[in-house]
């Protein structure tokens, strides 16, 4: 898809779809439709009232046949005190969406004037526009599948401020929202597309087309390494382990390292998971996949950060050769694992990663899996949870998550959770019984970091959608992608 700026007043504008953002507030609502009366009669629309600009209210006007643009929408932003990015964004997905509902290959979004901050905000409105068009489809058939597409989004505006940074803002909103389009295409692809092997290589592809390293290790050398919770959980596949280490930027600054799980199809093993919904399960790599997006997305852009990826790559299934409940592993640090559940096989395979993270003497450790289902019914499918051992750095992804939406929430970590955990035959247990499933699982977790700064993100309920959002599709939504760059482009 085409990623534009133009600056132009609006009826300048060539395109199928015109968007003019409106806030509400009287004196602005005022000045910007006495501008737009210049080029539009919508004088009986507003004496009528239809069209007032509260937030998530339209309209369309059409123009007659010798003007341009010939349709234009009009689309309110609420009064401008209570605006935000997140705000700009979904008015942006709703117009983007529309155009393709009215078979418009090409919309423009006419910014509106009073912006706060001109680059976020130039950001954010593309964002919203470009990440609603996504669809999965590359396995319909044309007859089925084929539905019109919009083919460029443009963003304009007639102010100085605007066309200063549109450059710079254009290429970050393009960059940001192919890699989450990366992530959302790992995520989505089916089991029997991505499975360790075909995860590497995608991450290599990436690595070539971005300029940074990526190293995989086979099999044989994940054994001679002794990760034995790698090992333990693929060994029902006949689709052999990766682990994959990803590296960018100078190894003269301390690196800060992304650990993602990378379970690229979990059937739960012995402990089977219902076979309802099991076909979601494709998506349990999505801390991964945001991984590889990320990389993409701060290569691209060049950030002045040390960066070093580490994805543990397995299939989790059923089998005679499959791991048991009641077998114990032993992991890259030299701790012992008792498997009580072989569903609870994220936290097997992070364990061996974040002990190899120890290697880099890093900066700081943040870690995205799918870990697990009690996250969800803590905290839905709209806010990511987060457990870790420094204050400050879970701080600073808060307010990334802030920034792009994609918010986080701290759970506890108290000492008294941890006797949930304790096993009688290892140094500890793979869960924790029924209660503070996703506490119990981030300390198992801690067992295994080492002296640095780490945070633990569970993406288990904003990583897998049920239904669609305003620019979300339904399935994979590439979380993480967008919260790190932005949080890693604020590292120092």
């Amino acid at each position: 898809m085409k990623l534009s700026f133009q600056k132009s007043s609006v009826d300048r504008i060539s395109a199928e779809l015109v968007t003019v953002f409106i806030h509400q507030d009287p004196s602005v609502f005022k000045k910007e439709t006495t501008a737009l009366s210049k080029v539009m009669d919508i004088a009986p629309m507003l004496e009528a009232g239809d069209f007032r600009a509260k937030n998530d209210e339209s309209a369309f006007v059409y123009l007659q046949s010798e003007k341009k643009p010939k349709r234009i929408l009009l689309v309110g932003l609420g009064e401008k005190k209570d605006v935000t990015l997140e705000r700009y964004r979904r008015a942006a997905a709703f117009a983007a969406k529309r155009a393709r509902k009215v078979k418009a290959k090409s919309v423009v979004l006419f910014l509106p004037s009073l912006l706060h901050k001109p680059f976020d905000s130039f950001v954010a409105f593309a964002e919203g526009a470009y990440l609603s068009l996504y669809r999965f489809d590359k396995y319909l058939s044309k007859e089925k599948g084929e539905a019109a597409k919009v083919e460029e989004v443009g963003i304009a505006s007639d102010d100085g401020k605007v066309s200063a940074i549109s450059k710079e803002a254009l290429h970050h909103a393009q960059v940001l929202c192919e890699a989450t389009f990366l992530a959302r295409d790992l995520a989505n692809a089916p089991g029997n597309e991505i499975y360790p092997e075909t995860l590497a290589k995608a991450a290599q592809d990436s690595a070539r087309r971005c300029g940074y390293k990526a190293t995989v290790l086979d099999e044989r050398k994940i054994k001679e390494l002794g990760m034995g919770g790698v090992i333990g959980v693929c060994q029902g596949s006949v689709r052999r382990p990766r682990f994959i280490i990803l590296e960018y930027g100078p190894a003269s600054k301390k690196p800060v390292v992304l650990v993602g799980k990378g379970v690229t199809f979990d059937t739960g093993g012995i402990s089977i998971k219902p076979s309802a919904n099991m076909a979601e399960m494709k998506m349990d790599m999505s801390g991964a996949a945001a991984v590889v997006g990320t990389f993409e997305a701060v290569s691209r852009l060049k950030l002045p950060v040390h960066l070093v990826g580490l994805i543990p790559a397995v299939e989790n299934m059923p089998s005679g050769s499959a791991v048991r409940p009641g077998d114990i592993l032993r992991h890259l640090n030299g701790k012992t694992s008792e498997v009580d559940n072989t569903d609870a096989e994220g936290r097997l395979i992070l364990a061996d990663a974040l002990a190899y993270a120890d290697r880099y003497k890093p900066a700081a450790v943040i870690d995205l899996a799918t870990l697990t289902g009690a996250i969800v019914v803590a905290l839905g499918h709209v806010t990511t949870g987060m457990m870790g051992n420094d204050e400050e750095l879970m701080d600073k992804l808060k307010a990334s998550g802030d920034s792009t939406f994609e918010r986080v929430w701290q759970l506890p970590l108290f000492d008294e959770y941890e006797k949930l955990i304790k096993s009688d035959i290892a140094d500890v247990k793979n869960v924790g019984g029924r209660w503070a499933g996703s506490i119990t699982a981030a300390l198992f977790l801690k067992k295994f970091t080492g002296s640095y700064k780490w945070a633990h993100l569970d993406i288990a309920g904003t990583a897998i959608l049920e239904e669609a959002q305003e620019y979300i599709p339904k399935g994979g939504s590439g979380v993480g992608v967008r919260l790190l760059t932005d949080f890693l482009k604020n590292w120092k």
